[in-house]
């Protein structure tokens, strides 16, 4: 759901500003200043932010306020891992904990990488699913790499019309709720792994039930449930600080790993943080810095992602097709239903996190709005 690149407006050339004063003379228009800056648009950005300060406090107050973009309810800007700009709506704080929605796939994805680098996963071979390794079953041939790009080829459908014919809608609220992995794993090929890309909540799900068998043999609800957890706790959330995340299980204990972690604007920040320091923290290295790489290099099917995450590539969704691209090439992001964003941009050193609730017209724009503070800043 992201392409995350817009147009940038070229200069005037300084020769032709030596002729405004007398084209104004001549009648011409000439723009409307702008209003000033409101107390509550300068307070949500520091006094050093890295950029300059009063058009970022501009940029940032129009996510707020404008409902051409939706409904902005939180915003927090890292730069060189600091925060540089902080704001909620009303009836929102810092202690506000924000559901993810497609945002886990990329914590997924991060967990992932934690097991294969302890050596309980392989990424290469066959998926570790019982169901799929059944002799004639050509399912078997699904791969860990398969599902993280999602090509695994099965026949999932994103989004169905009416919406209760879609996977992710079966899976999560009506004949798949119980046992949403079993659910997904159940479904036939569509296309031979690894042929083609398809976007989808059920594959993200299967990921996260593999990583259960991994950590625990038990088929129990609540011992899947706490190895998890307990695994997330020790491994990602405990050493980034990242103290107000709550992630949901089905009924059969499995992560809902597709859509359903819940957790503060600031500590969305921290996870993207850690992503643009190549999986580090206080000088930790939690998951390999190869992984992130390859969590942010485009798969052979889809430029614009990797392994449950978005990358600045030509996608086609969320984004102005009638403008040219925006933002660096490096820029990857972490995206939710109704537009959840975690842009991390590493040349930039910035983590922008935007959580809020638009619809697919107002995301076009809002992500727009997006760039206007990205482009602020300089890349190295």
């Amino acid at each position: 759901m992201l392409r995350l690149r817009f147009h940038i407006s070229a200069a005037l050339p300084i020769a032709a500003l030596a002729f405004l004063p007398a084209l104004a003379g001549c009648g011409e228009p000439q723009e409307e200043p702008l209003p000033p800056l409101t107390e509550t648009a300068l307070a949500a950005v520091n006094e050093n932010p890295g950029a300059p300060r009063d058009q970022l406090a501009r940029e940032v107050d129009e996510l707020f306020t404008d409902r051409e973009f939706g409904e902005t309810r939180a915003l927090v800007l890292m730069h060189g891992g600091k925060i540089a700009a902080e704001r909620y709506a009303p009836g929102y704080d810092a202690d506000t904990r924000f559901v993810s929605w497609s945002m886990a796939k990329t914590v997924t994805a991060v967990m992932i990488g934690m097991l294969v680098a302890d050596g309980r996963l392989t990424l290469d071979a066959p998926a570790p699913v019982p169901m799929w390794q059944r002799a004639g079953d050509a399912r078997s041939e699904i791969t860990l790499r398969h599902l993280l790009q999602m090509r695994s080829g099965l026949d999932h459908t994103e989004a169905g019309d009416p919406p209760y014919e879609s996977s992710e809608v079966r899976m999560l609220f009506l004949d798949g709720r119980g046992d949403m992995a079993r659910w997904a794993k159940e479904q036939p090929l569509e296309a031979e792994p690894g042929e083609q890309y398809e976007y989808s909540s059920n594959t993200t799900v299967i990921l996260a039930d593999i990583a259960a068998r991994a950590l625990t043999d038990s088929t129990d609800p609540q011992t899947r449930r706490k190895a998890v957890a307990d695994y997330l706790e020790a491994r990602l959330f405990g050493p980034l600080g990242m103290t107000s995340m709550i992630p949901e299980f089905d009924a059969s204990g499995t992560l809902i790993g597709g859509s359903l972690i819940h957790g503060t604007a600031r500590d969305w920040a921290k996870f993207g943080e850690f992503l643009r320091t190549g999986g580090s923290s206080g000088g930790a290295q939690l998951v390999p810095r190869q992984w992130v790489d390859a969590m942010t290099t485009p798969s052979p099917k889809s430029e614009f992602y990797g392994y449950q995450t978005w990358l600045n590539r030509d996608s086609g969704i969320d984004r102005d097709k009638s403008k040219a691209d925006r933002g660096p090439d490096t820029l990857f992001a972490a995206v939710g239903h109704m537009g959840q964003y975690i842009l991390v941009s590493p040349e930039q050193e910035l983590t922008l996190v935007r959580l809020g609730h638009s619809d697919s017209e107002e995301r076009t724009r809002m992500v727009g709005g997006l760039f206007d503070i990205v482009e602020l800043y300089p890349a190295d």
